[in-house]
């Protein structure tokens, strides 16, 4: 489990593709502290597993399953990765309960900055999008991140100049895809609520239903 707050941006040494999988070494300081074999790392939002451990890096195997689903299978040598480790039980969260389960990777519709302000906007899936809601969490590229406004199916984000520039949104452009994970408590509730949905009311849960339900 992991906060969305990055604790610094790495980039990757080396890449090698085997069956299945490929081994990736990343280069880094910060988040070796205290870091073990076995240890979990969020990088660029996706959950991944220390197997080895050097003076000024780390690797980890990523599997076919995250190389298809999320952006780690488009890394290069020198692409920059954002950085976190597992949460400790005894520290602040400034940022909100993230897994590094990543739920689609979409492509970046608009990259604007001005006034001081960075807006990103995603075109996110109806899946994700039933998790979202205006002023609620969203992870991209293991990022904590406020969602500031929702409209059809694009999510856009205010990103503090702070956070643009220490992660790798900084290197982002229109086009580049992101690893978006939605909040866990929404995905619960949207499997709770997933019955009642496909009930005879037609698939629509209505007020009525809701009070029907005992709600």
């Amino acid at each position: 489990m992991f906060t969305g707050i990055i604790e610094e941006m790495g980039s990757v040494a080396s890449i090698r593709h085997e069956t299945g999988r490929a081994c990736l070494h990343i280069r880094a300081g910060a988040v070796l502290e205290g870091t073990r074999i076995g240890d979990s790392i969020n990088v660029e939002g996706v959950c991944q597993t220390v197997c080895e451990i050097e003076a000024a890096g780390f690797s980890v195997f990523t599997l076919a399953e995250s190389l298809k689903k999320t952006t780690l299978g488009a890394l290069r040598p020198g692409s920059p990765v954002n950085l976190e480790r597992a949460m400790r039980a005894d520290t602040r969260m400034g940022g909100h309960l993230v897994q590094g389960h990543v739920s689609c990777a979409p492509a970046i519709r608009e990259l604007r900055q001005g006034g001081g302000n960075v807006y990103l906007v995603v075109e996110a899936p109806e899946e994700a999008l039933d998790c979202c809601v205006p002023e609620g969490s969203i992870a991209l590229d293991g990022i904590s991140l406020t969602i500031a406004r929702i409209s059809d199916a694009l999510i856009t984000v205010n990103i503090i100049p702070v956070t643009f520039e220490r992660t790798s949104l900084r290197y982002k452009k229109a086009g580049d895809r992101v690893n978006l994970e939605t909040d866990v408590i929404g995905r619960y509730v949207r499997s709770f609520l997933a019955p009642y949905r496909k009930a005879s009311s037609g698939g629509t849960l209505t007020p009525e239903k809701l009070k029907e339900l005992g709600y």
